[in-house]
């Protein structure tokens, strides 16, 4: 097995050929992914096991707790007829929510990969277009393009070809700033630690030269915006615009 590391990403290369597709890579967005799912999946296991109807302990009482926020977020945007909406919505919020707050634990935040939110935005764009055609026949969906004159077609199609595009770079691009912006103040503190600690004469100067204690603190700070904030917020703006677009979609 071979190790490539191409930028902000590291490939592990499998040696298998596979025809059509050649040799498979798996990257560190990927890797991440897939704890994501396995934090996740472990939860649920934990949440909800030895349910009880009565004197439920308090681990039943939180998992009760998501799944009734979880229902009326869903169905106060949707209606009652997406109930079956409920389960998709809150697998997407907390895959988000997680893949953006495991960059506290010093892995990369797959959702700082635009490939990771291009792909949720297709599967939502399929949902939405799934449900043009559902309310308005194939035939309906298709002359909505040439509303309300067929010259505005051409434009009718980048409109609808925009929303997946605008959630997918709305969400990495707030991430991924996030990302970046922590990782410069760390580097500038750090840097401008070894400056001043320098400054002392002697063996201490030296040692205290290679201790970035300036960045202890500050950053901390900053990563309840960057990380705790921004990223909850943008999973929850992420399924809000998915519920409404479907919603809407549903409606003609």
């Amino acid at each position: 097995m071979e190790v490539n590391i191409v930028g902000p990403k590291i490939y592990y290369e499998i040696p298998i050929d596979i025809p059509l597709l050649g040799r498979p890579q798996i990257s560190e967005t990927l890797v991440v992914s897939w704890i994501v799912m396995l934090i996740i999946t472990l939860l649920c296991i934990f949440l909800t096991r030895n349910l009880k109807v009565s004197n439920i302990t308090k681990r039943q009482a939180f998992a009760e707790m998501l799944v009734e926020t979880a229902d009326k977020f869903v169905i106060g945007n949707m209606g009652e007829k997406f109930s079956y909406m409920i389960p998709f919505v809150a697998a997407l919020f907390a895959t988000s929510v997680l893949s953006n707050l495991i960059s506290l634990i010093g892995l990369r935040s797959p959702t700082a990969d635009i490939n990771t939110e291009a792909a949720w935005a297709i599967v939502v764009f399929i949902m939405i277009t799934a449900q043009k055609i559902k309310s308005s026949g194939f035939g309906g969906y298709l002359k909505g393009f040439t509303q309300p004159i067929p010259v505005m077609t051409p434009f009718n199609v980048l409109s609808e070809l925009a929303t997946p595009i605008s959630m997918a770079c709305r969400h990495f691009g707030n991430i991924l700033s996030g990302v970046v912006i922590n990782a410069l103040i760390y580097g500038s503190l750090a840097l401008a630690s070894s400056a001043l600690l320098g400054l002392i004469p002697g063996a201490v100067g030296a040692f205290l030269s290679h201790v970035p204690i300036l960045a202890v603190g500050l950053p901390a700070v900053l990563s309840v915006y960057f990380d705790w904030f921004s990223g909850c917020m943008q999973a929850f703006i992420f399924c809000m615009l998915t519920t409404m677009y479907i919603a809407n979609a549903a409606e003609g």
